[in-house]
């Protein structure tokens, strides 16, 4: 089956970000991701790592003002220089935490930004992105979220994010596909999957309705693992899920695929 990785942004919330680290070890999982880095120094965050054996898999570029209500900065065209300023800030991070793929999340179509702008940017800003972190050994991915959970969303379906990734031609530039997103968006899973491994670095779960851990919802996870089996996909499966009570009271699905 795939490899786990504890989304640390969703996971342990009970803990202290820094406490999850050890938290997530004992449970089981072997791999961490989260939505950012930088509240805290490399230095910190390496050092949880290194202690409990951990493999630092995933983390997004910044972002903008999270706080405020940004969901990314790469659509808005005003926010160019502050999105260029971000990719060398990602990359000592990736390096310093031996993470070989960050995500790029596109953000919201700021007000009076028209479709057609928004994509020119993203396109351009990828551009810079993707060749920045292939010079630092580093895979660039981008992620299509559903449009309930952030209205107004620049990045929705499979078929656009492809497009994009054709657009900028970057070989350095794949789809981090997520199952629950796209259950929301466009569903077809597994044909969507096969079709498309071959653009997929990662890929997230959680379960459909509610965003919480396999088995909650109406997504078909024993079918959907076994089918990314089938397939040949080697790469991690961020748990990016809101556990329904707590992380450890709802971590059984986990362990009927004999993962932890």
């Amino acid at each position: 089956m795939p490899k786990f990785a504890a989304n640390l942004s969703m996971l342990f919330t009970e803990f202290d970000f820094l406490d999850r680290f050890e938290i997530a070890a004992d449970a089981g999982f072997q791999g961490v991701e989260y939505l950012f880095p930088y509240a805290n120094t490399p230095e910190e965050i390496k050092l949880r790592l290194d202690n409990f054996n951990l493999k630092q898999v995933l983390f997004n570029l910044p972002a903008g003002n999270w706080e405020a209500g940004d969901r990314g900065i790469a659509v808005d065209p005003t926010r160019t220089d502050e999105f260029r300023l971000g990719v060398p800030q990602a990359i000592a991070y990736a390096k310093a935490l031996g993470c070989n793929q960050v995500n790029c999340l596109a953000g919201i179509v700021p007000a009076g930004v028209n479709q057609e702008q928004a994509t020119e940017t993203f396109v351009t800003n990828l551009r810079f992105a993707a060749a920045e972190l292939e010079k630092a050994g580093i895979s660039l991915v981008i992620e299509a979220i559903n449009t309930r959970d952030i209205p107004g969303f620049y990045l929705t379906n499979t078929a656009q994010a492809l497009d994009i990734i054709e657009q900028v031609g970057s070989k350095n530039l794949r789809f981090q596909y997520d199952i629950y997103h796209m259950q929301v968006m466009e569903g077809d899973l597994a044909p969507t999957l096969s079709q498309n491994i071959d653009h997929i670095q990662h890929i997230q779960l959680a379960d459909n309705p509610g965003r919480h851990e396999p088995g909650t919802g109406e997504i078909n996870y024993p079918f959907i693992l076994q089918h990314l089996d089938n397939i040949g996909y080697q790469g991690w499966i961020g748990c990016e899920y809101k556990p329904k009570t707590t992380t450890l009271a709802g971590i059984g699905w986990l362990k009927a695929f004999n993962q932890i």
